[in-house]
């Protein structure tokens, strides 16, 4: 059956901000990313923001209205991004299923990121950070066939639930090891398969 073709599509810019904490939430409605990239991310009372988790193209946010609670978290598009609204309730059987397995692998996710923070050393959970998004929209290879990811060293430590300084000393741990190079607003994974290994190294 070919897919319905989504009906008023919104778009941001980079940056851009989608969704702000409320507690007016419209019922029913969740968003599909259509292309580009969103980020999920909440700030806490010392105003440091940790990425809960992003929504690649074909994936699904503001899962909060199906249950009518309140939204906690903001929702920014990294890249430049076409999302669409979706009424959970005229989703045929084979879309709301599919956006129910959605939403369980989102949870998954969600749980590994606190798993991390709560018992990993910094370093594993960057190479953890470096190895999704490596197959992210944020990652292209360059001509040697090697993998460059666009991101800064504010956005990780907002992924890795750190700061900027101790974020950017984690990531020069990983240029000494001779895992990454790192470049203006980029780094490059000189060597996936140890990153893999250190992903999954707990203390």
């Amino acid at each position: 059956m070919a897919e319905r073709l989504p009906q008023n599509p919104l778009s941001f810019k980079a940056g851009e901000t989608i969704l702000r904490p409320s507690a007016s939430v419209p019922p029913h409605r969740v968003y599909r990313v259509l292309s580009g990239f969103v980020r999920i991310l909440c700030t806490d009372d010392n105003g440091d923001v940790l990425v809960l988790r992003h929504v690649a193209p074909g994936g699904y946010f503001g899962e909060e209205s199906l249950l009518g609670a309140r939204r906690h978290y903001h929702a920014e598009a990294v890249l430049p991004t076409r999302i669409a609204p979706v009424d959970a309730r005229k989703l045929n059987a084979a879309e709301a299923g599919g956006l129910a397995a959605y939403l369980v692998a989102a949870i998954g996710q969600t749980h590994t990121a606190i798993k991390r923070i709560s018992s990993q050393r910094l370093r594993n959970r960057l190479a953890a950070a470096l190895v999704e998004l490596a197959e992210s929209p944020l990652a292209q290879r360059d001509s040697r066939g090697q993998v460059v990811v666009r991101v800064t060293h504010d956005e990780l430590a907002a992924i890795i639930g750190s700061v900027r300084e101790t974020a950017t000393k984690a990531i020069g741990e990983l240029v000494r090891l001779g895992l990454v190079k790192s470049g203006y607003g980029r780094l490059r994974l000189l060597n996936l398969d140890e990153l893999r290994r250190m992903a999954v190294e707990y203390e």
